[in-house]
């Protein structure tokens, strides 16, 4: 009799398992299908912007978008890897004297792979896309202005990018997490004027 209830006990743990995984299958499936809409849906916005605003605009303002990306994309990037580091137990404690910012630090934690995902994936890469779409611009205007080589132009201002938002996507990966909570917690203050968890 014993015998017979530690093998259905078994088996209902195994049926469990199962279950579990075939439903975590479901979801990222599911997570998956929204994260390519999202980054489509991102992607054309940002290539709108930068397509139909750089041709009409002066090198300097050129200068001032490819700023904006690189910063853009930094800073995803750093809360992307502060999500990731940071310990919940905090914000547990300042979600029971009802602080707002940090059930929505709570939510953002539990879905710490989605998260990152959104900003590192989506919000980062598009951003360095599109960084490297403005620098072909801005080469074309150098070389058009200064009479330089087109070719050589576009590989020294392309490379220059790429290496400033590796560097600074490495320098604030450190500093995010040294510094995960904190950054968690301010970037949960601006999230929240266009985003409110449900209670």
């Amino acid at each position: 009799m014993k015998k017979q209830k530690t093998s259905e006990l078994k088996n209902l743990k195994i049926q469990t398992k199962r279950k579990n995984a075939k439903h975590k299958e479901h979801v990222d499936k599911v997570w998956i299908l929204k994260i390519v809409i999202i980054a489509f849906i991102v992607s054309f916005l940002f290539a709108t912007f930068s397509e139909s605003t750089i041709p009409h605009v002066s090198l300097w303002v050129e200068l001032l978008i490819l700023v904006f990306f690189v910063v853009i994309g930094v800073l995803f990037d750093m809360i992307g890897v502060a999500v990731t580091a940071a310990d919940i137990t905090p914000f547990n404690s300042m979600a029971a004297r009802k602080i707002k910012e940090a059930k929505l630090a709570i939510k953002l934690k539990q879905n710490a792979d989605k998260t990152a995902s959104f900003c590192n994936d989506v919000i980062g890469d598009i951003c360095g896309v599109v960084s490297g779409t403005v620098g072909v611009t801005i080469s074309a205007g150098l070389s058009s202005t200064f009479d330089l080589n087109l070719y050589m132009t576009s590989l020294l201002i392309t490379s220059l990018i790429a290496s400033i938002i590796i560097g600074l996507k490495a320098l604030c990966k450190s500093y995010a997490i040294n510094n995960a909570n904190t950054i968690l917690y301010e970037a949960t203050k601006i999230i929240y004027l266009v985003y409110k968890p449900k209670k």
